[in-house]
């Protein structure tokens, strides 16, 4: 033996194992693969042991129970089927094997991946934003419903809300929930409630079924109606381990469409406490003004001189008394009306319509106010125009000749202002206030 022979370390048999499997996880992730079921087996531990083989080569597969429990598909020697799982070791036997997460058919496992994709490409865009999502009302009146009807998502919707808050109406939208043209029929829905927004939530749901079944909740379109939509959009689709795009896309998701109607519903059961603590609260309260009122009318009796007189006074501090817890009332209902007129009033500013009524008012007055203002600055030049036509008026020439004067030209057209600038016997023109005469000159005086 050498001396580098000397230095290698010596290994035992679990020791090499445990290195070998600590190597092989930390550098292969997990991986999706494909090949033909084999060796299958199912002891009475409930964990799966199988093997996956093709034309060269195989593999051995272990999946534990709790990853096989939500595996709808049912395993058979002979299958094809696509498996996402970690490469490891079996240190006991030495021995390579997978330890698989989730077992897809094959068809199966070639929708999981384009859900996959589509998932990462919506979510990098960012509509799976969690800002984007919008809350959900506390109080709806009114729910919007996108499912078949010949489904029992529907009839689970039904109960749920009639045992929590009966009150809630529901508006039903039926709609196709598998096949070709379901989800042109989802988008179509949503479009709809888009445009009336006369509910105040939205519930996209069907029940349970097979990737295939639940895949027109997974197309493109369907994600982007659900974000375009202005109502809240909860969904209730498959069963608890069943995740669409549609989920990721809406605003809450919920497992089942029942965890649906709870989740947009107010609690009956909750509230009912509350309003009967509220109840016996008034009736107290009555019982001891009736009883205040009742004291007050012994104390009378007991100083009663005249039977008549003290009936009449007592009647009297009776009706008083009856009209006062009647006020009492009264005002106690008139308190609720007006806050219920509040929150009314509340959530008719915040509708749109009324906004553009009074901008529309503010529009007629202002143009009101800009009509009265062009006539009055009209009316002020027309006023200045005339002012200035006045004073253009006693400038004229023409109205001074009007008045018996003439203007005096000499031969070249010049305005003669004095006699010394003509001559005896020189031609003028005399111009008139109508007309010309041509004159001479017979004699001047300068």
């Amino acid at each position: 033996m050498t001396v580098s022979d000397s230095q290698i370390p010596i290994l035992t048999v679990s020791a090499l194992n445990s290195a070998a499997r600590e190597i092989i996880e930390g550098n292969f992730p997990l991986l999706r693969v494909e090949g033909e079921l084999s060796n299958f087996s199912s002891p009475g531990s409930g964990h799966w042991y199988f093997s996956l083989k093709d034309a060269h080569a195989q593999v051995r597969c272990a999946m534990f129970r709790q990853r096989n429990t939500y595996i709808r598909v049912q395993p058979r020697n002979g299958m094809r089927v696509q498996v996402l799982a970690q490469p490891t070791l079996y240190e006991g036997r030495g021995e390579f094997q997978l330890m698989v997460e989730q077992l897809l058919d094959a068809g199966e496992g070639d929708l999981q991946a384009r859900f996959a994709a589509l998932r990462d490409r919506l979510a990098a865009e960012g509509l799976f934003a969690a800002d984007l999502k919008r809350p959900l009302p506390r109080w709806p009146q009114r729910v919007a419903v996108i499912t078949s009807t010949n489904g029992a998502a529907l009839h689970d919707i039904r109960v749920t809300l009639a045992r929590r808050w009966p009150m809630l109406a529901l508006v039903v939208y039926p709609v196709l929930v598998q096949g070709d043209q379901a989800a042109a029929r989802i988008c179509a829905a949503l479009d709809h409630v888009a445009s009336r927004q006369q509910e105040d939530v939205v519930i996209l749901a069907r029940g349970g079924g097979s990737t295939e079944d639940l895949w027109c909740f997974n197309e493109e379109s369907v994600a982007r109606a659900i974000r375009a939509c202005p109502v809240p959009v909860v969904t209730g689709i498959g069963h608890e381990i069943d995740f669409t795009i549609a989920d990721f896309a809406g605003d809450l998701r919920a497992a089942t469409p029942t965890a649906a109607a709870e989740a947009i519903s107010p609690d009956r059961a909750e509230w009912l406490p509350q309003v009967q603590a509220q109840r016996r609260q008034l009736e107290r309260s009555v019982q001891r003004t009736l009883r205040d009122a009742t004291q007050r009318l012994d104390y009378l009796r007991l100083r009663l001189r005249h039977p008549g007189e003290r009936l009449k006074d007592a009647d009297h501090r009776l009706r008083m008394a009856r009209g006062s817890l009647r006020q009492a009332l009264q005002r106690q209902q008139a308190a609720w009306d007006g806050r219920l007129q509040v929150l009314q009033a509340r959530r008719m500013r915040q509708d749109p319509r009324q906004r553009l009524e009074h901008l529309h008012e503010t529009l007629k007055a202002w143009r009101s106010a800009l009509l009265l203002a062009m006539d009055k600055r009209l009316a002020s030049a027309e006023t200045q125009q005339q002012r200035q036509v006045a004073a253009l008026r006693l400038l004229d020439p023409l109205a001074v000749l009007q008045r018996g004067f003439a203007v005096l030209r000499d031969e070249s057209g010049k305005v003669v202002f004095k006699s010394a600038s003509v001559a005896v016997h020189a031609p003028i023109s005399a111009t008139l206030a109508q007309g010309t005469l041509l004159c001479e000159v017979l004699e001047k005086n300068d």
